[in-house]
């Protein structure tokens, strides 16, 4: 049985046909081979197919890198590395007021936020380092840190892992305006997406816990997608974890929640408020016990 699987292919492969294709001389493009045809795959029409190819291909390549499971690590963009924080001041920052004088207390009060906030990213980096180590205990097919593969949060997650010589992945997405991966995500494991929704997807397919620290639209999209999908039970329950509890306690008024009847007092345990890494990563531990590390 050795043998035969050993023998070449009785077929040409998809790759033998495009060169074979590219020694004719005939260019129309009805005469490309649909695969190889880039025009046509962008069409509206093969939507559905892209939605496939994506999914596909992150999850073949972790399939192929022996990715088991995952902790996904979301975060602010914007909060820089302690390092960084000279260069924060206040005509570094975004605000909704106008330019001119009268914008200038507003401009400083969020720089000097900025400057506290950047907290996190020592924070996120200690954690992402305790994490990595633990897989390591697996030869890093388990709990490999993922994260949007963006800068600030996320960039000191992956950052984190690199610190002890893990692997870690990274889930970009194509936007408007200029993102790139941050250097410390595993090349093999950078991948690039167009939807959001398959990148929501593939940070879930294999997480075995979430945490979330301060960020904005970006980390509660994917912070409520993931609290919705237990709650309704579309997944089964896995830890999710928010970094930070004066920054949550003041962004979002969970106990308001319950007394408008709009969730239940059971869903605020859907999720713990620690205050730091050390804490985030005692209570990952507690919440998967001894069978995970079996």
């Amino acid at each position: 049985m050795d043998d035969l699987d050993n023998e070449e292919p009785i077929f040409p492969t998809a790759a033998d046909d495009v060169e074979f294709a590219r020694k004719s001389r005939i260019d129309n493009a009805s005469y490309r081979l649909a695969y190889a045809d880039e025009p046509f795959l962008l069409r509206d029409e093969l939507r559905a197919v892209r939605l496939q190819l994506e999914w596909l291909k992150p999850d073949l390549i972790q399939q192929e890198n022996q990715i088991e499971s995952t902790v996904v690590i979301f975060g602010g963009a914007r909060f820089p590395a302690p390092d960084e924080l000279d260069s924060i001041d206040s005509d570094s920052v975004e605000t909704s007021s106008s330019v001119g004088d009268s914008g200038r207390p507003e401009q400083q009060a969020i720089a000097d936020n900025v400057r506290k906030n950047s907290r996190y990213y020592a924070e996120a980096r200690l954690l992402a380092r305790r994490i990595t180590q633990l897989s390591q205990q697996g030869e890093g097919k388990r709990f490999v840190v993922v994260t949007g593969g963006g800068p600030g949060v996320m960039e000191a997650a992956n950052r984190g892992a690199a610190d002890v010589g893990g692997k870690s992945i990274g889930l970009n997405i194509v936007l408007p305006f200029e993102q790139l991966p941050n250097p410390y995500i595993t090349p093999d494991l950078c991948f690039q997406f167009h939807y959001f929704a398959i990148r929501k997807m593939h940070f879930l397919k294999r997480a075995k816990g979430l945490v979330a620290f301060p960020g904005g639209f970006g980390t509660l999209d994917e912070l409520f997608e993931t609290l919705t999908l237990i709650q309704t039970k579309k997944i089964k329950p896995v830890p999710v974890v928010l970094v930070g509890r004066d920054y949550w306690q003041n962004l979002i008024n969970f106990p308001y929640l319950v007394a408008q009847g709009a969730i239940s007092a059971e869903d605020l345990e859907l999720f713990k408020l620690v205050e730091n890494a050390n804490e985030a990563f005692e209570y990952l531990l507690g919440f998967w016990g001894e069978e995970e590390f079996a």
